[in-house]
């Protein structure tokens, strides 16, 4: 994969607070122009409680449609136990992400367990994902503040970060669930993650709750973050916050990584198509950005000559 990877997480983490159901065919339709876009990775849904995430509820299904893709790009699925993962592992899943909360409030709201028992439940189920041959990516959420908690410390994210790290799971998300982090808290949480151990390939995933995604990602950048996760047109939310917003836009940060001479291979145009069909979908206006404004064409032009 290349140098900086982007992530695609609409499918779910930009739908799962919706409402309204996107049917499977809409999902797939999306799926296949997202992939046209040139992004590294999709992550197609969760295998989560269909009751509790209706939005969900077709993953298995999803993924079967998807199952003799091509290598590009990766098709990820979510999961939050060993039932997750057995459903996962039935329908071809090659990497799943795995997370646990650093807040407590936050961790017993979305998995009804406490932290240290949820960290010990997806090391087990990634040890499981590994042994059937899957890739696995871990994930500390609420890593940069909770809206139950409030600050949530840093010495609780790294000692979970450790843990994974130890159990030999060097693909590590810091997540900020609630939106609460800053470009300066980023910088430097993600530079001591790494001096943990520096084989550690660092991810982050950043809500747009109080307008500072794209600076995080920024920041993030700077401290040598290589996975980024996004949403298109800026969907998303965990519905187990208090105070929910969506995720950092991907073409926006598409764009951002463009102004900046990278990733001049992933293509704006089928990202832009999918925010506006999905603003159609919902028939509201979607916290995106470039979708509305298209690129500044100058900027683009020369990235594409770069």
């Amino acid at each position: 994969m290349p140098d900086i990877v982007i992530h695609e997480v609409g499918l779910r983490d930009g739908l799962q607070i919706e409402r309204d159901t996107v049917p499977t065919a809409t999902k797939a339709a999306w799926a296949r122009r997202l992939a046209e876009s040139g992004v590294d990775m999709i992550q197609l849904g969760s295998f989560v409680h269909r009751e509790k995430v209706p939005q969900m509820a077709d993953t298995d299904e999803l993924f079967a449609a998807f199952r003799d893709a091509g290598p590009r790009p990766v098709f990820t699925g979510l999961v939050l136990n060993e039932k997750g993962l057995d459903r996962g592992l039935a329908c071809g899943v090659r990497y799943f992400c795995m997370g646990v909360s650093a807040s407590e409030t936050h961790s017993r709201k979305n998995t009804g367990m406490t932290t240290a028992e949820a960290q010990e439940r997806i090391i087990g189920a990634a040890l499981a994902a590994r042994a059937a041959g899957a890739a696995v990516q871990v994930s500390v959420q609420s890593a940069f503040g909770c809206s139950y908690e409030g600050i949530v410390p840093e010495s609780r994210v790294l000692d979970i970060v450790r843990r994974y790290v130890d159990a030999g799971f060097p693909i590590v998300s810091l997540a900020d669930t609630a939106g609460h982090a800053t470009p300066d808290q980023v910088e430097r949480l993600f530079t001591v993650l790494q001096e943990i151990d520096p084989s550690v390939e660092c991810a982050c995933h950043f809500h747009d709750t109080y307008g500072l995604g794209l600076l995080n990602c920024h920041a993030a950048l700077r401290a040598g973050v290589t996975y980024f996760e996004a949403a298109f047109a800026g969907l998303g939310g965990c519905p187990f916050t208090a105070v929910t917003g969506g995720n950092v836009c991907t073409e926006d940060l598409v764009h951002l990584l463009h102004r900046l001479g990278l990733r001049p291979d992933i293509a704006l145009d089928p990202l832009i198509d999918v925010a506006r069909e999905a603003g159609a979908f919902f028939k509201r206006d979607l916290p995106g950005r470039i979708y509305k404004t298209g690129a500044i064409k100058w900027a683009t032009e020369a990235t594409k000559a770069t």
